[in-house]
């Protein structure tokens, strides 16, 4: 694999997404094809590859020659570079059936950088902030703003739930428009809105998402147990459906 020195390798100006697989078949792929085609024009990187490259019909034929039956096909692009690439999808279900403990981060996002809005290589707040976490025996990080908003995890967006209602919180707090976010919104009534660490106690749920975990509930908040799941199991078993008519 060759990597050629640009501005993606240097500085971090790349894009990128990562696709489950699903016994060969991706999910969600036009619409990753979607926000990663609004990245590149917004952050005006432009690859001259990308036109040809970059359609649902390259992605099932990379994901096509995925070796795992859970696998991750990922598409990175910077000026000078389009790399696929695949590897195993690692969460397991031991990990829905006890939930994951989230840990509020002490970094915040700056949800006036353009950045936080895209997935790119400036990655780094995440990964140091997720290796912090797990030495801390957590399984994600949670990011709140410079106003003190809750945003987004390290790799995953955040629902809450009361009374069978779902909220999450608003683009414009700093955070990711994920594929998962997305398809809950599109699929269920969802209320975007401003929240704070505080008001965690008044929610009945919470979960995390992202393409390749799918749904994942939340056990505990800064080591505050959070004892429900019952709505977001029943969402993710709507989900798994979803996927299986796509096989």
């Amino acid at each position: 694999m060759k990597i050629n020195a640009d501005d993606g390798y240097y500085f971090g100006l790349q894009v990128f997404e990562t696709i489950a697989v699903e016994d060969n078949i991706p999910v969600f792929p036009m619409e990753h094809l979607e926000r990663l085609q609004n990245a590149l024009k917004n952050l005006h990187i432009q690859n001259p590859e990308t036109e040809s490259a970059l359609t649902v019909s390259r992605l099932r034929k990379e994901a096509f020659l995925c070796p795992y039956r859970h696998g991750v096909l990922k598409i990175s692009v910077s000026e000078q570079n389009l790399l696929f690439t695949v590897r195993e999808n690692t969460y397991r279900e031991e990990q829905y059936r006890r939930g994951f403990a989230v840990q509020t981060s002490p970094i915040r996002r700056n949800e006036t950088s353009p950045l936080v809005y895209y997935k790119t290589a400036n990655y780094g707040d995440n990964i140091l902030e997720k290796r912090r976490a797990h030495s801390c025996g957590f399984d994600e990080p949670v990011f709140l703003n410079t106003r003190g908003q809750i945003c987004e995890g390290a790799t995953s967006n955040i629902f809450f739930v009361k009374n069978q209602t779902l909220f999450t919180p608003k683009v414009s707090c700093g955070l990711l428009n994920g594929i998962m976010r997305n398809y809950l919104m599109k699929k269920y009534p969802v209320e975007e809105a401003v929240l704070y660490p505080g008001q965690i106690s008044e929610f009945d749920e919470i979960f995390l998402t992202n393409s390749l975990m799918g749904i994942m509930p939340v056990s505990s908040w800064d080591g505050h147990p959070i004892r429900n799941c019952s709505f977001s199991q029943n969402l993710r078993r709507e989900y798994l459906s979803l996927c299986r008519t796509l096989l």
